[in-house]
């Protein structure tokens, strides 16, 4: 079974007011980087979840879950 990666942080960003950019500029990434971390595109390092959960002082279990995802059966 595959795990898709889901993410709160444009939740915590919007209820802090913080822009994409603010983020990436707090945690020393591109803004990309939290486009796609937002979208579930992106696994983050460990460093980077640490950081973002310590900028909105929550856990990185708060940010960061994996769900599972149902494979296609005709894959099988």
């Amino acid at each position: 079974m595959k795990k898709k990666l889901t993410t709160t942080i444009r939740e915590y960003r919007m209820q802090n007011n913080m822009s994409q950019q603010e983020l990436a500029d707090l945690t020393g990434v591109r803004r990309e980087t939290i486009i796609r971390l937002e979208k579930g595109a992106y696994n983050p390092s460990l460093q980077l979840a640490m950081d973002i959960s310590h900028v909105f002082h929550t856990t990185v279990e708060e940010l960061f879950t994996f769900t599972a995802e149902q494979e296609d059966e005709e894959k099988h």
